[in-house]
């Protein structure tokens, strides 16, 4: 591994389009991001030079729309080369950039355009297109929306510009360097909360760019580094780890064709690094476990063994465990078994950042014990994003890691994490109310997560406050304790625990397809589709999983009733954020029916 050009530092970057421009001067030549072009159905490499003369075009463009520093601009894209275009132009302009979600609703896009006064707004192609339309009247402040991809039918809205014809033609000189302080805005990006209208979270350059210099510190990142991008840019997780800071370490980042290309992907660009949520974990541990479930009782109790002793070995090198004979099986273990697992990944991951969601201790070991280091840590946007991570050197799975240089955590009221630093938001667009309910006057972010913190400084999430179940009975259960044990079990895609001011709790549940397949299977379960997913029987069966799976929480948390489901929530239908995350009123009030089902004649 190289570092040929250093760490970029935040003073030397000053601001996120400084750190561009720095990067460029020192390795103009190296490459700096790898695209799949349809057309010629190739991946291809762009050098940094030839970045910034794209940049500089687009910033050409962007000044024939007489937009002023300040001014918002809006980006609604999958991750792509255009996104790191469209965004170093306006920054290096000192315009605002508000990025939305590819597949976000119209109401959303509605509020945010409209919240942000947003001017104008780069968009995909068909699709988002319809999106706006259903909402264009509203948005009488936005002048211009531009399409990566033609659109034939403009529907008579003038703002419509295809992207060709929005840049200019023939030389357009170097990249404009309109300097924005440091402590001045970059972007506004909104939350999608579990309830409510988002909130739009206003970071500076600092900000980000402190944020990205302290994760530098406690993860090595080199030259010869190679990103997969596949969360969404919207997502800040993604844009700070897996975009601003290859660009302060030079290192090149790959964009994914699609999550449902991902695979393929992988194991064409063999990246060294990729930035994930729990989900992505969750999906491949399913496949290795239906994987197993064909093969022998021997050939299962070699998996076993080989995360056992991938395991000890992790945690030996750790300090935490002494040395133990099995250690010598690895070799042959790691040829067996574990480097065929780690095939399926491109065969080159040296790390990968988990966060946006708590990733189950158990499969974090399960991967660990295959030389797939996964390194969780913990943020919010408000914290642009990370406040912790663990590191190599140091990796607790349980826990969320460390505070990174600079952020200082504390626990307050009810065991509260509290971050301060300088990656703490300016505050919330046209919202202080809020502001001040998030950040106290000493300047402490309140998180909203319960968490303990050890004499190392190891800290360990708890639950969350407001994400309390308060039983009829006047007992409280944090429910994303039981969601993760339950979701565990590979029968289960999604599942929600309920039972707010109610007898008993219940739990909503997605299926997964093929393995709910199987158990019908098993057990000859005969009948319709829908009726047999409201069988008792059924219900009885499923729910004797769960017991076992939550048997560890005290007797009046247990599950007594479950809704069964084979359609999944996803951010398309509402019920989930872009970031995964449940909406958990939403899932209750489109469950309603079945809810009230389940708690009928108690």
């Amino acid at each position: 591994m190289q570092h040929l050009t250093g760490v970029i530092s935040p003073r030397k970057a000053g601001t996120l389009a400084g750190l561009f421009r720095e990067r460029v001067q020192r390795s103009p030549e190296a490459t700096a991001y790898r695209h799949f072009d349809s057309r010629s159905r190739q991946w291809l490499d762009t050098d940094w030079q030839t970045m910034a003369s794209l940049v500089a075009r687009w910033q050409r463009a962007f000044q024939q729309e007489q937009l002023k520093p300040g001014d918002r601009v809006a980006i609604m894209l999958g991750n792509c080369r255009e996104w790191v275009l469209f965004d170093q132009a306006a920054l290096g302009l000192g315009l605002v950039v508000v990025p939305l979600f590819v597949n976000d609703c119209p109401e959303n896009l509605s509020y945010v355009l409209k919240d942000s006064g947003a001017k104008l707004l780069l968009i995909q192609g068909e699709r988002q297109w319809q999106q706006f339309m259903q909402v264009a009247e509203r948005l009488e402040g936005l002048q211009r929306v531009i399409t990566l991809e033609a659109i034939e039918d403009r529907q008579t809205d003038a703002r419509l510009l295809w992207i060709e014809a929005w840049l200019p033609t023939g030389p357009v000189g170097a990249l404009v360097a309109r300097e924005s302080k440091p402590e001045a805005l970059a972007t506004i990006v909104y939350t999608s909360g579990t309830s409510g209208r988002p909130k739009g979270v206003m970071l500076s350059h600092s900000n980000i760019i402190s944020d990205a210099h302290a994760g530098l510190q406690c993860i090595n990142v080199y030259t010869d580094d190679l990103f997969l991008s596949f969360l969404p840019l919207s997502h800040t997780l993604e844009r700070t780890i897996g975009y601003y800071l290859p660009v302060m370490a030079g290192a090149c980042v790959a964009f994914a064709r699609s999550i449902q290309q991902l695979n393929e992907d992988f194991k064409t660009i063999r990246p060294t690094i990729f930035v994930s949520v729990p989900r992505i974990f969750e999906r491949v541990h399913l496949r290795i476990e239906e994987q197993l479930q064909a093969k022998s009782p021997f050939a299962r109790k070699l998996f076993e063994r080989t995360v056992s002793t991938g395991w000890h070995r992790h945690e030996y090198s750790q300090g935490r465990a002494s040395w133990h004979p099995d250690l010598l099986l690895w070799p042959l273990l790691d040829r067996l078994v574990a480097r065929k697992i780690r095939e399926s990944l491109g065969g080159r991951v040296r790390l990968t950042v988990c966060g946006g969601a708590p990733l189950s201790p158990a499969i974090a070991r399960i991967f660990i014990g295959l030389d797939i280091w996964v390194l969780q840590g913990y943020g919010l946007t408000e914290a642009s994003p990370v406040i912790s991570v663990n590191s190599l050197q140091d990796n607790i799975p349980a826990s969320i890691g460390k505070a990174l240089p600079g952020i200082e955590v504390r626990l307050g009221e009810r065991d509260e994490l509290l971050a301060k630093g300088p990656n703490i938001m300016l505050g919330y667009w046209n919202n202080e109310e809020a502001t001040a309910e998030a950040i106290d006057r000493d300047g402490w972010l309140h998180t909203g997560d319960k968490a303990r913190i050890d004499e190392q400084g190891h800290i360990f999430l708890t639950g969350r406050l407001k994400e309390i179940l308060v039983l009829a009975n006047g007992e409280k259960i944090p429910p994303a304790e039981m969601e993760m044990s339950i979701i565990a079990d590979s029968l289960f895609e999604q599942v929600m625990v309920i039972g707010e001011q109610r007898p008993f709790l219940a739990v909503l549940a997605v299926l997964n397809k093929e393995r709910w397949d199987l158990l019908v299977q098993e057990y000859k379960w005969r009948s319709v589709q829908d009726e047999l997913l409201r069988d008792r029987s059924v219900e009885s069966v499923i729910l004797k999983r769960i017991a076992l799976r939550t048997a560890t929480f005290p007797g009046y948390a247990q599950i007594r009733r479950i809704a069964l489901t084979l359609t999944p929530w996803t951010i398309e239908n509402g019920l989930i954020t872009p970031t995964m995350k449940l909406r958990r009123n939403r899932i209750l009030e489109h469950h309603s029916a079945d809810i009230e089902r389940l708690y009928a004649g108690h």
